[in-house]
């Protein structure tokens, strides 16, 4: 999940999510409510002691999924160069492909 995480791609679009998240319960205290009523729940689910246990029988199979994980991450990351980069940096290459590309056809029919 760190390794994900610590994409610029993944880390920037959560950025976007959590920006949007926060507008969001800003602007309506109906959603607002839910969201904190949510939030608690997902924290009182993980400091709960009974939960301890569980994870320390799960530890040698999570072990195993994040090995794997990394090794499929590796090979998804030398297929999609994409990943390592922002957000920004996507869609201004991209931008910069399509008025090239545009600029070659105009140019074309032009001729």
């Amino acid at each position: 999940v760190e390794e994900v995480a610590g994409l610029s791609l993944v880390s920037s679009a959560c950025d976007v999510l959590s920006a949007a998240y926060a507008s969001t319960k800003e602007r309506h205290p109906c959603l607002r409510s839910v969201c904190d009523a949510a939030e608690r729940g997902v924290q009182s689910v993980t400091t709960a002691s009974c939960v301890q246990p569980v994870l320390a029988t799960l530890e040698p199979h999570v072990a195993a999924v994040t090995e794997y994980a990394s090794k499929g991450l590796d090979k998804v990351g030398e297929k999609l160069p994409l990943l390592p980069k922002p957000v920004e940096q996507i869609l201004s290459d991209t931008k910069e492909l399509v008025s090239s590309r545009v600029a070659e056809v105009k140019e074309a029919v032009s001729s």
